[in-house]
């Protein structure tokens, strides 16, 4: 996912490219494919072929945080409903069936039931006849491609299995085309049959469930969950996506970190233990940042601030730039792992860079913005290597050699003026932006934080947009429309 929203900003940079095209293209196979789960929703880990039919079953936490906010991002740049559906129905399966009762995130659901891969995903002609009736299942079969002998083969021996994977060729539109229907009652009837199979489905043995609670992941979840409340600000979904934000985020900071502030990595079932990584630190402030720009809750940037001068005093290699994996306060180990390479997800040095450069632009501060600059140094031969590997590293040099914003709404928060701005700031695609809101309230509490919004005032008694570069600020304005524009140039 973080290679699409990479070429999500080759596109903001180049809109000439063909580079949007690809991960539209990419989305829309994903989500008709049998690697989504059409039933229950959600992701599976990754497909076994070039169609994204036979999946691993396995599900991942962190796959649905980085696939939601390729979704959410791709959505600010091509407001496809599809990418909108998607994204809350990822949501609430993680809401559904991947949360714990104190908000936290479970990790995992197995790919096996019953000691057979995918068993309680996949579907018989007779099973899907006898749960739907015999008109209604000859409609969904049709719309999800089941046939009579099975639609895959086991990756393995290569044999024809006698069960179905659902997946589809067409878009809801074509194929309500097909049969002269209106594609809201096509969907309705669709959604029909969805239902009443996973009812039936909720009555099978259900695969192992992960139930312990990463930190790590927790933070990536955090992030993609803001980005999709902001993408999808004005949709009704949109504070449902904020609201699980923000118990995950309530869980880890109360629940994962020590006296001392410090985090640990794991909770299952009350018992916290390992102390925190690198990544748990990166992912978590890359949470609390996203998640400060959904709320503008000062406390949430506050922490990020705190968890990150941990990670500059108890990860930094101070010798070769960059940063370790685990704490000087861990285990002592005979080789202390640094890597940046992108995997399945970031690595906490790419993160970290990007999170440098972010509260350098909220903060100031000269230093948070250099510490990036020696962690590309220190990985430089890595990254030219392969970059195609590192594409949140790529993201982070993007960031700084770009042109990026600070953004400064001044006014109160509740006020229709204010949240026509924020609406106007969130729906947009703004990956190399920093947004802060300043009211009368918190101005003091901020300006400690951002010293350079300490005269940023509000003209004329109405809520005033500021947007600035290399805080180099256009002349302030009340005017929505003149706001946009000066985003837009």
């Amino acid at each position: 996912p973080h290679n699409l929203m990479f070429l999500l900003r080759s596109h903001a940079a180049n809109p000439k490219s063909n580079a949007l095209e690809m991960v539209t293209n990419t989305l829309t196979m994903m989500r008709r494919g049998g690697m989504y789960d059409h039933v229950g929703f959600g992701f599976h880990r990754y497909s076994t072929d070039r169609e994204w039919l036979l999946p691993h079953f396995e599900k991942m936490l962190y796959d649905q945080a980085l696939l939601l906010m390729a979704y959410a991002e791709a959505y600010q740049l091509n407001p496809n409903r599809r990418f909108l559906e998607t994204a809350s129905e990822i949501a609430t399966y993680i809401r559904r069936d991947m949360t714990d009762e104190n908000g936290g995130f479970y990790s995992a659901e197995d790919a096996d039931s019953e000691g057979e891969e995918g068993k309680f995903y996949d579907w018989s002609k007779e099973e899907v006849e006898s749960v739907l009736g015999e008109k209604l299942a000859k409609f969904y079969m049709a719309v999800y491609n089941f046939q009579a002998e099975g639609n895959f083969l086991e990756e393995a021996t290569g044999h024809k299995m006698q069960t179905n994977i659902p997946h589809m060729q067409h878009s809801i539109e074509d194929l309500a085309a097909m049969i002269k229907r209106s594609e809201t009652e096509f969907a309705v009837k669709l959604e029909k049959a969805r239902k009443m199979l996973f009812d039936v489905r909720e009555e099978r043995i259900h695969p192992l469930k992960d139930d312990k609670i990463l930190t790590d992941w927790n933070g990536l979840m955090i992030a993609a969950l803001c980005k999709a409340h902001k993408a999808f600000v004005d949709q009704p979904e949109s504070h449902l996506f904020l609201d699980a934000a923000v118990a995950s985020s309530e869980f880890v900071l109360t629940t994962m970190r020590g006296k001392d502030g410090r985090l640990m990595h794991r909770y299952r079932e009350g018992d916290i233990a390992i102390t925190g990584f690198l990544d748990d630190y990166a992912f978590m402030i890359w949470g609390l940042l996203e998640l400060y720009e959904s709320t503008f809750n000062l406390k949430y940037l506050e922490a990020a601030a705190e968890l990150n001068q941990i990670v500059l005093d108890d990860f930094s290699d101070t010798e070769d730039g960059g940063f370790f994996f685990t704490s000087k306060h861990a285990e002592q180990l005979l080789v202390r792992k640094k890597d940046i390479y992108d995997g399945a997800i970031p690595s906490g040095n790419s993160v970290m860079m990007l999170n440098l450069l972010r509260l350098a632009k909220i903060t100031g501060n000269a230093e948070f913005e250099s510490i990036p600059g020696q962690t590309a140094k220190s990985f430089a031969k890595t990254i030219s290597h392969y970059p195609s590997a590192q594409s949140m590293s790529m993201m982070a040099l993007m960031f700084a050699s770009g042109s990026s914003q600070e953004i400064v709404i001044a006014g109160e928060p509740d006020s229709d003026e204010t949240q026509a701005m924020l609406l106007e700031i969130r729906k947009r695609f703004l990956p190399n932006a920093i947004v802060l809101l300043k009211t009368e309230d918190n101005k003091e509490r901020l300006a400690r934080i951002a010293p350079f919004t300490k005269d940023l005032q509000v003209k004329k008694d109405e809520t005033t947009a500021y947007v600035c570069r290399n805080y180099a600020c256009g002349l302030p304005t009340n005017d929505v429309a003149k706001m946009v524009e000066l985003l837009t140039e």
